[in-house]
């Protein structure tokens, strides 16, 4: 039998199908256990008013302030045209700043009648703005005090309680809901062991129900905050622990390198020499791949720290031992692009069993969705008998057809772009399971590194090589400023007058059948009614106005593959001075001679994202320069975002703020599917300590008791995290 039912209940049989119909859709709740895990996102203290002055545009608020004025206006209009029109305001004040609430028509009568000044009500509604001042339209509203005894009953203590909340469903009335369960709490069982939890000095998981939901004092809140925290941190830690306990059990092939071999002779030739950073990195994998278990590490390093460069060591030192290795990349663009770049850096160590090539020479071969069947039948061939030390590829490595000698090493570019699934299937090909280094530019804060990548351990390249050039980044208002936007082009121009090339990127293709595929995400975007900017429409814009002479040339992901590819070699080989381009561009491309981007509409742009596609210029000797157009108003948060990617280069501060911006999505992945975080109270950049405390317990609970089985409590919270979905996302990553 479940050793919880209470907290299994579902919400339907406690409240009734109406309220838990919303909390189901609306908030992902579905059982007594899922509502006493909605926290209050903050609390409000009755002798103390919320600041007014604070308040997001076009987000559902909630807040408690008094009623400083209430005038009722008649006004005519098409439907009341003999001036019977009603119009209640309302003013509410908190000391901090005022705030305008509207009620219309037959709405009006009930707040006329209780919202009289003096009254202190909890308002909840959406803000918007109207003649220029903060309003809300027909909030709704809890008066605090009055002749409803049973609402002053609720919301007796001192402290009230603020959920996040829906339109559908006011802060007030999930606190009501929250009463009714929460007598279920005491029925939660504990998943952090007793020692631990005493040692620590944490109250036990009923009492931080009660205290999160009900507290007294704002020490109530801290105690409680702190005990759920270490759940969510520990919980999830020790799903880790044990992922990486299995894998430490199972056999891999170790890989050493011949000290003649071909990485010997492709260091030989190397016509520079290797940063320390990079040498540091080689030394860890080589390490790693000498182990009889499989190695599982993460590499992370900025745009253009020379990360392929020590992936092509690892592949090659693989080579040497008998094995295989895979490169697995995002796209066609890239595989291609991977494909050139190695080929080129090898020389005729490339062309193994070919006239010209050198001793110790393997073969490297490509393979694609869309390559023609003669030259796929060959790749297929060289692979199978391993006549091929190395492959590119795409997703097409992972088909049934696709059969390794004795595939020894996997290398996933960008790993975020990937499912679990397709790396699961790669590594299913090797004899015994295949030593797996996953790469990323998306610099990770060291928190993250420890939660979403905590299966892995991690190296990082932080230094450039020599000969890397700065980018300036300057944001651009085009709205506020229309001359600044003429002389970005005039930049352009200039650029390849001195002999360079440039990007522009556009956040949409131009093509969409009904402008489904341009949904808008943000607040932001729905204030701003006009459609993101497209490449085809911008690319016949640009080549007939400000860039007219010069040749311009469009990219993006809807192109046949051989367009693709024969757009970006004409590009490398200086053919196009501009190319019009979507995010295509954002992973890997290398054009050196390419110094210049404009980013349209920058601002429809992810923090990582500008990043990533700002490390495409600068890849020369010449200094790089990226420009971040956006029409966003100077105090709006977007114009925040982009002022913070101009001002630092630093990949790891823009991924925190990038991080704090997201609010972390959910780390075992689940924002992939669109449910609702497993994270609720543990901020994974602030909380960095507990997290690695919490690393540091699981590993040496699961290292003593792999299977949980002296604790029965801990499993369970191991299971309700790791629904099935998640488990296997643990399983594969």
């Amino acid at each position: 039998m479940d050793p919880v039912p209470a907290l299994d209940e579902p919400l339907k049989k406690v409240l009734g199908p109406a309220t838990a119909k919303v909390m189901a859709e609306h908030l992902g709740l579905h059982t007594v256990g899922d509502l006493l895990h909605h926290y209050p996102r903050r609390y409000e203290e009755r002798g103390q008013l919320t600041h007014l002055a604070d308040l997001p545009m076009d987000e559902h608020v909630t807040v408690v302030a008094q009623v400083a004025d209430a005038r009722l206006h008649t006004f005519a209009s098409s439907r009341a045209p003999r001036g019977k029109g009603q119009r209640l305001e309302v003013t509410i004040t908190d000391g901090s700043g005022r705030l305008q609430l509207v009620f219309f028509g037959a709405g009006v009568h009930k707040p006329h009648k209780e919202l009289l000044p003096g009254t202190r009500a909890m308002f909840a509604g959406k803000v918007s703005v109207f003649n220029r001042r903060l309003q809300l339209a027909h909030p709704a509203y809890e008066l605090l005090r009055g002749d409803a005894e049973e609402t002053v009953e609720t919301w007796a203590g001192a402290l009230i309680p603020i959920y996040p909340a829906t339109a559908k469903l006011e802060s007030w009335k999930i606190g009501k809901a929250l009463q009714t369960v929460l007598p279920s709490a005491q029925e939660a069982a504990d998943p952090l062991p007793g020692p631990l939890r005493e040692g620590r000095g944490l109250v036990t998981l009923p009492e931080a129900l009660l205290r999160i939901h009900r507290p007294h004092t704002k020490a109530d809140i801290e105690e409680a905050r702190a005990r759920l925290k270490w759940d969510e941190a520990f919980v999830l830690q020790v799903a880790l622990a044990r992922r990486r306990h299995a894998d430490a059990q199972l056999p891999a092939v170790p890989r050493r390198p011949r000290p003649d071999g071909i990485l010997a002779a492709f260091d030989d030739r190397l016509p520079f020499t290797l940063t320390e950073g990079q040498r540091k990195v080689s030394e860890e994998i080589f390490a790693d791949l000498a182990t009889d278990h499989p190695m599982h590490r993460l590499l992370q390093g900025e745009v253009g720290s020379g990360k392929t460069m020590v992936a092509l060591r690892a592949m090659l030192a693989v080579v040497d031992a008998g094995g295989q290795a895979a490169m697995l990349a995002p796209t066609e663009v890239l595989a291609q692009q991977h494909h050139r770049s190695v080929t080129e850096m090898m020389g005729d160590l490339a062309q193994g069993g070919m006239l010209g090539g050198a001793d110790d020479a393997t073969k490297v071969v490509l393979l694609t969705g869309s390559m023609g069947a003669a030259a796929r039948r060959q790749a297929l061939l060289d692979l199978a008998t391993g006549e091929a030390g190395i492959v590119i590829g795409t997703h097409a490595l992972i088909e049934d057809k696709v059969q390794f000698h004795d595939l020894g090493l996997v290398v996933v570019d960008e790993q975020h772009r990937f499912g679990v699934e397709q790396r699961d299937a790669l590594r299913g090909k090797g004899k015994q399971p295949p030593h797996l280094l996953v790469m990323t530019a998306t610099p990770i804060p060291r928190t993250v590194a420890m939660t979403v990548f905590g299966d892995l351990e991690t190296s990082v390249l932080d230094q450039l090589p020599a000969g890397r050039s700065p980018i300036a980044s300057h944001v651009v208002p085009a709205a506020d400023k229309p001359h600044f936007l003429a002389r970005a082009w005039e930049r352009v121009r200039e650029e390849v007058e001195k002999g360079h090339q440039a990007y522009v990127v556009c956040p949409r293709i131009g093509d969409e059948e009904d402008g489904a595929k341009a949904k808008k995400k943000s607040p932001e975007d729905e204030a701003e009614k006009r459609p993101p900017l497209a490449v085809l429409d911008t690319a016949e814009q640009l080549a007939r106005g400000p860039l007219a002479g010069l040749r311009v040339d469009v990219l993006h992901g809807r192109m046949p593959p051989d367009d693709k590819d024969a757009v970006m070699r004409r590009f490398a080989a200086g053919e196009v001075d501009v190319l019009v381009a979507t995010t295509v561009i954002e992973v890997g491309v290398n054009v050196p001679n390419a110094t210049a981007m404009v980013i349209t509409d920058a601002d429809r742009f992810g923090v990582s994202q500008l990043h990533q596609l700002r490390g495409r210029v600068g890849r020369g000797s010449a200094p790089g320069l990226c420009l971040l157009v956006t029409e966003m108003p100077e105090a709006s948060p977007a114009r925040q975002r982009l002022n913070a990617v101009a001002s630092t280069l630093d990949g790891f501060e823009l991924s925190r703020i990038d991080l704090e911006q997201r609010r972390e999505g959910d780390v075992l992945g689940q924002a992939q599917s669109g449910t609702r975080s497993s994270l609720r109270m543990l901020a994974v950049i602030d909380d960095e300590e507990v997290i690695a405390e919490a690393r540091e317990e699981a590993a040496r609970i699961v290292a003593s008791d792999p299977d949980l089985e002296r604790l029965p409590a801990l499993r369970t919270a191991l299971d309700a995290l790791l629904d099935e979905e998640r488990e296997q996302y643990l399983e594969k990553g």
